[in-house]
C-alpha cells in the first residue's frame, strides 16, 4: 500500500472517531441533527479554548470527559 493511502486511511479513521464522539455525547439527538447548531457550538468551544479561560475550560471538560469514559466502561 502506498504511503498516501496509509495516511488517507489514518485520517479517515481519525475523523470517524471524532464524529463518533459527537454521537456518543448525544449532540446529534439533542440538536435534531442541526449541523449549523453543532458547528456553532464547536466554534464557541474553540473560542473558549483560545480565551483567557482556556485552562479552566480544559480542566473542567477533561475531567467530565474522563468521568464519562469511566462510566461507559463500567456499563459496557
Amino acid at each position: 500500500m502506498r504511503s498516501w493511502q496509509v495516511a488517507r486511511r489514518k485520517r479517515t479513521r481519525h475523523l470517524i472517531e471524532l464524529g463518533g464522539l459527537v454521537v456518543k455525547a448525544g449532540i446529534v439527538e439533542i440538536t435534531g441533527d442541526d449541523r449549523a447548531l453543532i458547528y456553532g457550538a464547536l466554534l464557541w468551544m474553540a473560542a473558549k479554548l483560545e480565551s483567557e479561560q482556556s485552562a479552566h475550560a480544559r480542566e473542567v471538560w477533561a475531567e467530565r470527559g474522563k468521568g464519562a469514559f469511566k462510566a461507559d466502561q463500567k456499563d459496557g
